[in-house]
C-alpha cells in the first residue's frame, strides 16, 4: 500500500497543465485530492477524468491563491470536509514574457503576487495547522528551471522563481525539526496552456508595458510548449521524488550544460586571494550549522554557541 494511501493533499492550480499532472499521479497514489482552481470549465474537464478513472471524488476549492482571505477560506474548508492537510503542493503561477525595463507595476505586481506571494500566503495560512497535527506530511513548491537559469524575455518570471528557490531552500532546514518533509520541483518545458496566462490577467492588473498580452504575440510559443514533457510523466516525477524524499526535484535532464557553465562562471568569478582565518571559521561554522540543522535540529544553537 502506498505511504500516501489515504492522504488528504491540496494542489493549487490543478485543474490544467502540470497541476493536473500532479494531481493524477497523487490520485493514482490513493491520496485524496482537494483541488485549487479558477477556471470552471477545467475544473469540470478534471472532475470527469476522476469519475472516468475511478478514482475518488476531489474536493475542489474556488482559489485565487494572491488573496489572503480566501486561503483562509479555504483552510476552514478542508478542516470541515476533510480533516487534516498532509500534503501541500503550491504549483499555481503565471508567466509574462518581455524585457524588464518595460515593465509596469502591474507586471510585477501581478507575476510576484500570484508566483512568490501566493506560497507565502499558502505557508502562512496552512503550515500552523499541518505542523500542529503531528501527522506526517510534506510541503511541495513548484519553481521552474527559471529559478536556476536567468534568460533576456523573463525576467520578472525569472526573479519570482528565484524567490521561490530562496523560500524553499530556507524552509527545507525550518521544518526539518517537525513532521514535514520538504520539495522543490524544478520543471523544465512542460507540454501545457502555460503559454497563455497573459491572456487571463485579472482586471486589477491589466497595465502591461509589455505588450506580449494578445494571442497573436503569444501564439508562436504554442508550438514550442506543445514540444514539452507530458504533464503526467512530469506528476508522476514529481511523486517519485516525494516517495525518495528528495527535496531537489528536476523532470528534464537536459541541463547539465547550464548548471556546468554556470559553476564554472561562479567559482572563476571568485577571488583568488588570502583571507584571515577568523573568517574562514564563520563560515566553517555556518556550514556545519546548516548540516546539523537537518539532521540534529540545533544548527542555529550550535553556530552562535560556540
Amino acid at each position: 500500500m502506498s505511504e500516501y494511501q489515504g492522504r488528504n493533499a491540496l494542489v493549487t492550480g490543478g485543474v490544467s497543465g502540470l497541476g493536473f499532472g500532479i494531481c493524477k499521479a497523487f490520485a493514482g497514489a490513493g491520496m485524496n485530492c482537494i483541488i485549487g482552481y479558477r477556471n470552471e470549465e477545467h475544473r469540470e474537464e478534471t472532475a470527469r477524468w476522476f469519475a472516468d478513472n475511478g478514482h475518488a471524488e476531489p474536493l475542489f476549492v474556488k482559489l485565487d491563491v494572491a488573496d489572503r482571505d480566501n486561503w483562509a477560506e479555504v483552510r476552514d474548508r478542508i478542516a470541515a470536509e476533510r480533516g487534516n492537510l498532509h500534503i501541500l503542493c503550491n504549483n499555481a503561477g503565471v508567466s509574462v514574457f518581455g524585457p524588464m525595463e518595460e515593465a509596469t507595476y502591474d507586471d510585477w505586481d501581478w507575476i510576484m503576487g500570484v508566483n512568490f506571494g501566493g506560497i507565502v500566503n499558502s505557508l502562512v495560512t496552512m503550515l500552523p495547522g499541518m505542523k500542529a497535527h503531528g501527522e506526517p506530511g510534506h510541503v511541495v513548491n513548484v519553481a521552474s528551471m527559471a529559478a536556476h537559469l536567468a534568460g533576456p524575455q523573463a525576467g520578472i518570471y525569472t526573479a519570482s522563481k528565484f524567490a521561490v528557490r530562496g523560500l524553499t531552500e530556507s524552509l527545507r532546514y525550518n521544518l526539518a525539526p517537525t513532521n514535514l518533509k520538504t520539495s522543490i520541483m524544478c520543471p523544465g518545458l512542460i507540454a501545457s496552456n502555460a503559454w497563455n496566462a497573459g491572456l487571463n490577467r485579472p482586471e486589477q492588473y491589466k497595465e502591461s508595458g509589455l505588450g506580449t498580452d494578445s494571442y497573436e504575440v503569444l501564439a508562436p510559443l504554442k508550438d514550442a510548449f506543445a514540444n514539452g514533457m507530458s504533464i503526467e510523466e512530469a506528476g508522476q516525477r514529481l511523486l517519485a521524488g516525494m516517495q525518495r524524499g528528495d527535496f531537489w526535484i528536476f523532470s528534464h535532464g537536459e541541463y547539465t550544460q547550464d548548471f556546468d557553465e554556470i559553476h564554472d562562471e561562479l567559482i572563476a568569478a571568485l577571488p583568488k586571494e588570502d583571507f584571515p582565518a577568523e573568517r574562514l571559521k564563520v563560515e566553517e561554522d555556518r556550514r556545519r550549522a546548516n548540516k546539523l540543522a537537518l539532521t540534529q535540529k540545533t544548527g542555529i544553537d550550535q553556530m552562535v554557541g560556540e
